[in-house]
């Protein structure tokens, strides 16, 4: 017989994972088979949504809010389907037009909280890291293997990128700086040995990345809007068009973007419970509780919205991808505009950087494992 706990875990889970999938599914959707301000007019909606059950759940706690909530996003897209499918509100089009000035504005703050994300990830792969060289020689070996390629693999996509990110003299002025501070930071992280070559590759990695992006530009765009409003008996060949727009019209860097920046926040939301506990407690706390983390009132903060961050994050990386070829007011709000995006990238290497320098200066010794293969 099934354990009750068991079959209500996988239900929870599917749950979860099935409201993942459809903010996933039907932003774009709409976006590519009506209009962009009902694409905005949704993510608004989304997030209301979102928020509202984020403070239930602060205050109740109970998980079958995850389930419950599973109705709304297929019932807020068909509200959205319906009123764009004769001329909307005037009302409802300033509500999209104003969420959407709202996510152009918040770009800064995005880019940096995957910055900073980026930073808690690689540390913590570089802890744990720690963990697998104390099992012996064969983990030594495999995670010098594995630096190795990233070293390898960042340096040539850094080249690779260098004709198209290092295109003005100040960007290359720029690169330059970066991979120097980069290598810089590294020595005194070896040599002070407070950071260990999986950090230090990951960080590598993590620049390459951020050097492409910068090299990134799309000459060549199909505007994804339909001259006509989806129904309800013909959502087939709407998801054909989703499918069509997402194969062959969003671009490839996009899609990594979105993939990126979506995974990389959520693996810092479960690494930041962790942050100030002792090696002996449990993720959870020593009695369960979020009263022994020196980070408890914000982390439980933001792992109770993160809905609502998933939503704005992933509306906001679309409102990018129309801002860079003119579909999403260029003249209005140039904060999106691809050479703004350039620049807060750049922003983004440097403000990381700047970070883990702070790290290895204020960071204990008491976590420093005397192990050779660290620094050679």
């Amino acid at each position: 017989m099934l354990n009750p706990w068991f079959i209500w875990s996988a239900i929870y889970n599917t749950a979860r994972l099935s409201t993942a999938l459809q903010i996933l599914i039907f932003l774009p959707l709409t976006l590519a088979t009506i209009s962009t301000q009902a694409f905005l007019l949704l993510s608004l909606l989304l997030t209301i949504h979102s928020l509202i059950h984020g403070t239930m759940i602060l205050f109740w706690g109970s998980h079958a809010l995850s389930v419950l909530q599973l109705p709304m996003h297929p019932f807020l897209l068909l509200v959205c389907f319906n009123i764009f499918s004769s001329s909307p509100n005037p009302w409802l089009v300033a509500a999209a037009d104003w969420w959407g000035t709202l996510l152009t504005l918040s770009g800064p703050l995005f880019i940096t909280m995957e910055g900073l994300s980026s930073l808690l990830v690689v540390q913590k792969l570089g802890q744990e890291g720690k963990k697998l060289v104390d099992r012996g020689e064969v983990y030594q070996f495999g995670l010098l293997i594995a630096t190795a390629v990233a070293y390898v693999a960042s340096a040539w996509w850094i080249v690779d990128s260098y004709p198209t990110a290092a295109s003005s003299p100040l960007s290359s002025t720029l690169l330059g700086v970066a991979i120097t501070a980069f290598l810089f930071l590294t020595i005194i992280g070896f040599v002070l040995r407070r950071t260990n070559i999986i950090e230090s590759s990951g960080l590598a990695v993590f620049i390459a990345y951020n050097v492409w992006l910068c090299g990134f530009d799309q000459k060549s765009f199909t505007d994804p809007a339909s001259s006509y409003a989806p129904l309800l008996p013909n959502i087939l060949p709407h998801i054909q068009t989703l499918l069509n727009f997402v194969i062959n019209t969003l671009p490839k860097p996009v899609l990594i973007a979105l993939l990126y920046r979506l995974t990389i926040l959520h693996l810092a939301s479960g690494i930041l419970p962790t942050i100030g506990a002792d090696s002996w407690e449990s993720e959870e706390g020593v009695d369960d509780t979020w009263s022994d983390r020196p980070t408890s009132t914000l982390t439980r903060i933001l792992l109770t919205y993160r809905q609502s961050i998933f939503v704005t994050v992933y509306s906001h990386l679309l409102c990018e991808f129309l801002s860079d070829f003119g579909l999403f007011f260029p003249d209005q709000f140039p904060v999106l505009d691809h050479s703004s995006q350039i620049w807060w990238r750049w922003m983004n290497i440097f403000f990381t950087l700047v970070i883990w320098s702070i790290e290895l200066i204020v960071s204990s010794e008491d976590d420093i494992v005397e192990k050779e293969w660290k620094v050679d």
